[in-house]
């Protein structure tokens, strides 16, 4: 699987100093979408695969 990358790598710089700044913990599951959403109202995109995690049942593999 290819990794998703910014399309807009100075305001991704941004978000994630934004988002140090505002949670205690970082890098951590909530500072990181907190980044992302902020990285993506402010007009910045993604490339490359898709990291959303699959439904059960739609997987690839199966229980024998």
């Amino acid at each position: 699987m290819s990794k998703a990358t910014p399309t807009n790598s100075a305001l991704w710089s941004r978000a994630k100093s934004a988002a140090k700044k505002k949670f205690d913990v970082y890098p951590s599951a909530y500072a990181n979408a907190w980044a992302a959403k902020w990285y993506k109202e402010k007009g910045g995109g993604w490339t490359g695969g898709n990291n959303k995690v699959a439904k059960r049942g739609s997987g690839k593999s199966k229980k024998a």
